[in-house]
């Protein structure tokens, strides 16, 4: 299902040809869980989306986003909501007109429940994640490095990508953030290692502390990683997957208690962000 212009849209939607989104990747986006109507951790996802257009040079009023986002929310008992928001059409060239129309339209579909919380085994790409562009803290438009990137994992057997920043440190995947599990001590990559500012990655680092867990944001050196008793993919479909293995290095994420712990707490935060039990939350 769709949403456009302040209502349903049935069939395609009108985009024009000179949109930048479309020509130069020139627009973001923010993928959002809801459940039974309910958009869980609405207020992180329009404030995500809302500063990311803002730091491209454009605004969208928040209003405009929880409009598009709830039109959608019911539409299955378990929707992916894929909010975006572009520059709009400009003239001939690179740089950004003065006169800019951003467009926002939004699309859902049903969430597959299996997603969360399954385990994931990642395939190390060549593909570096640059930390100097601001584009790496954003979820752009541009995504051809994860679509390739997950393309060779694929045919290589595994479910998802890990990617290595310039310096050769853990940054991310092509779909969400890493945590390592050391004892009892979270550490995933800081931001200025070119990684995104996950919904799911914040809300566990809130909930760390009250789990008896210590959580740093810091560069982590792969070497570190897997070494890590465990590790963690996080985004806001899958929530928490453990990763079970990287490359042929095994991990044990699968059976370890810290991320049982925080998987009960994401399924108890979910749930109370969309006002159900957390068993409901599969």
């Amino acid at each position: 299902m769709l949403w456009c212009d302040g209502r349903p849209v049935d069939g395609p939607v009108p985009f024009d040809l000179a949109d930048r989104g479309l020509l130069l990747g020139d627009g973001v986006f923010d993928t959002a869980l809801a459940l039974d109507g309910r958009i869980a951790f609405e207020d992180a996802h329009v404030v995500r989306l809302v500063a990311a257009a803002e730091t491209l040079g454009f605004a969208v009023p928040p209003e405009r986003v929880v409009e598009a986002m709830r039109a959608l929310a019911g539409t299955a008992p378990r929707t992916a909501i894929r909010t975006t928001v572009t520059r709009g059409p400009g003239p001939r060239g690179i740089a950004p007109p003065t006169d800019t129309r951003p467009f926002l339209f939004a699309s859902a579909a049903p969430a597959r429940p299996a997603l969360a919380f399954a385990p994931m085994r990642l395939h190390r790409t060549a593909i570096r994640r640059n930390e100097t562009s601001p584009a790496s803290r954003l979820k752009t438009l541009g995504y051809l490095d994860a679509v390739l990137a997950a393309r060779d994992a694929a045919a290589a057997g595994f479910d998802e990508t890990l990617f290595l920043n310039t310096e050769g440190r853990v940054a991310c995947t092509g779909i969400g953030n890493l945590l390592a599990v050391t004892g009892r001590t979270l550490v995933t990559p800081s931001l200025e290692e070119g990684v995104l500012p996950g919904i799911v990655r914040a809300q566990v680092l809130s909930l760390a502390k009250g789990l008896g867990l210590a959580a740093e944001e810091r560069p982590l050196p792969l070497d570190a990683c897997l070494a890590a008793d465990a590790v963690i993919l996080t985004n806001s479909l899958r929530l928490v997957s453990p990763v079970t293995a990287i490359g042929d290095h095994a991990l044990g994420s699968l059976d370890n208690p810290v991320v049982a712990s925080l998987s009960r707490a994401i399924r108890e935060a979910v749930a109370a962000s969309c006002g159900m039990a957390p068993e409901a939350v599969s």
